[in-house]
């Protein structure tokens, strides 16, 4: 099935979402979509799968236009999509998830499941994808979950599978394990839609690759482009993809974290005994996939979670048990994974946002009235320091982009002398030219002496910034490991290997790569966890 969208304008107000696109999509073809968080592609794809009407703009199928009012319309010509967030019931078998929505039944009404297993049966056998039709879905890893949503397009006779930031809650193996799968699809004919931010990944899967940059095409390239014409293509400019820091000087430790542990809802807990310390001077960076423990870490430490046990000791005093603005006031910067939410005030001026945590104290105030001529040109200062592009500090900050917005959290919790510096997913949401600027300053951070932890998804981030690695589990710390450790190791460590167990399986399967290999190393195709080309 061949696949056309022609001048599709999405509006939403006065936001031109998606301006006059145009897209190609060609049966057994795999068309990286590539973009920042923000550029519109994930609009296009919901215009694509029905869940949005194009304001302007038509979808042709086999040369015929098609109009969809839902996504129903769309599975009915034979598009299926797997969302970033799996639309997955958890206490639902496989199989009830896949005939949910097209359920078969027996005579009398009753749910016939026989055929749904047995269709997933044979596309898993088909696939290599190793799913089981009557394993509850809670109890699947999120790699085989994924697998799951794949086979329920399938079963739906999806020619064209649009597969939406599909890599963002895998491991690296995961991800390999994916990059297979796509092969085979598009080996059988089934055209892929591959919707990513990551350079790495869109040279390791794609055919064919459109860069979309504020809602429109800025080019369609080979696979072949460079990773820096790739990057310049998605923001309009040269930026340098790697950070050039130099190797830590660590001085004295003086944060230490022993058995902290965060008791969950259920029983079990969110947290399990976690213990790492952090010298002077030197980036702890902590791995794992998103929904393991880092969240409730981050909050422990900064006194979120009353319930927590253990020992955070910040220069030999106990932060545990203080309340969070007494924790800020020991010298603690913090940037939240989720800045919207934790890190700003949409409402009010970026000026305001930068002294929220000091609104009230000199020099910003004198006794109960805040100072607005010190405030402003704090924030204008600021501004300028951390290149915040506004055209003024007396805006609302909501009016910023999210790599704008970052900086001002930024600007904020390193305006003042720190102790410790956490940033959680540091550079979520925000824009390549931008990373480099802000992986810039962390790394300032470190060599003025302060101890940094880094909370990431992102291990090409964690690699680029880390002098060591803290990898987490279920709740549990599998390790902590230099900052040069293999993508492979750091993988199997994030799937539940301890970090000595990792290190040996990795080992041994290089051994048998070589003896395979005839002790050479082979020549062979790029893959996804290894070193990127430059």
């Amino acid at each position: 099935m061949k696949l056309e969208l022609q001048g599709i304008t999405k509006r939403f107000g006065s936001l031109v979402a998606n301006d006059n696109i145009d897209l190609v999509v060609n049966p057994g073809e795999v068309h990286c979509l590539l973009g920042e968080n923000g550029a519109g592609k994930s609009t296009l794809m919901n215009v694509l799968y029905g869940l949005y009407e194009p304001t302007d703009g038509q979808i042709l199928v086999d040369g015929k236009p098609v109009t969809f009012r839902g996504p129903g319309d769309a599975m009915a010509v034979g598009i299926g999509m797997v969302h970033q967030h799996f639309m997955l019931i958890p206490v639902f078998t496989v199989a009830e998830n896949v005939a949910l929505g097209d359920e078969h039944t027996k005579a009398g009404g009753i749910l016939d499941l026989d055929k749904t297993r047995a269709r997933i049966r044979e596309i898993s056998d088909r696939y290599g994808f190793d799913v089981d039709p009557d394993a509850l879905v809670e109890d699947l890893p999120v790699g085989v979950q994924q697998r799951v949503e794949i086979i329920k397009a399938l079963v739906r006779k999806a020619e064209v599978l649009i597969l939406d930031e599909p890599t963002a809650v895998l491991t690296p193996q995961e991800t390999d394990e994916l990059i297979q799968i796509i092969e085979e699809l598009k080996a059988g004919g089934t055209a892929i839609v591959f919707i990513s931010h990551k350079l790495r990944e869109v040279k390791a899967v794609s055919d064919v690759i459109t860069v979309i940059r504020r809602g429109a095409v800025v080019g369609t390239v080979e696979p072949s482009a460079s990773t820096s014409d790739l990057a310049s293509m998605m923001v309009g400019r040269q930026v340098s993809l790697s950070l050039n820091k130099a190797p830590a000087t660590p001085g004295d430790t003086t944060f230490v974290v022993r058995n902290l542990t965060v008791p969950g809802s259920g029983g079990q807990n969110l947290l399990d005994n976690v213990s790492f310390e952090i010298a002077k001077g030197e980036i702890l960076a902590v791995a794992g996939v998103q929904g393991n423990g880092q969240t409730e870490l981050t909050e422990a430490i900064l006194g979120l979670h009353p319930h927590a046990s253990g020992s955070v000791q910040l220069k030999g005093k106990e932060l545990l048990g203080m309340k969070v603005k007494d924790i800020i006031r020991e010298g603690v910067g913090f940037v939240p994974e989720d800045r919207k939410i934790d890190g700003l005030v949409g409402s009010f001026s970026i000026a305001e946002n930068m002294i929220l945590n000091w609104y009230n104290e000199p020099p910003f105030a004198k006794g109960f009235a805040m100072k607005p001529s010190v405030v402003l040109k704090n924030a204008q200062e600021k501004v300028a320091e951390f290149d915040v592009r506004t055209q003024s500090a007396e805006a609302p900050v909501s009016t910023l982009s999210g790599g704008n917005q970052q900086k001002v959290v930024l600007a904020r919790e390193l305006s003042r002398p720190l102790n410790l510096f956490i940033a959680s997913q540091p550079t979520r949401g925000v824009d390549v030219g931008s990373i480099e600027f802000l992986h810039k300053r962390i790394v300032a951070e470190r060599d003025a002496g302060t101890p940094v932890m880094i909370v990431s998804t992102e291990l090409d981030e964690i690699s680029e910034l880390a002098d060591r690695i803290a990898v987490l589990h279920g709740g549990e710390l599998m390790g902590v490991v230099p900052g040069d450790t293999s993508r492979d190791v750091l993988g199997l460590m994030m799937a539940g290997m301890t970090a000595e167990e990792a290190l040996r399986q990795d080992a041994s399967a290089v051994e048998e790569r070589n003896r395979a290999a005839g002790g050479h190393r082979a020549a062979g195709a790029h893959r996804v966890t290894g070193e990127e080309d430059r």
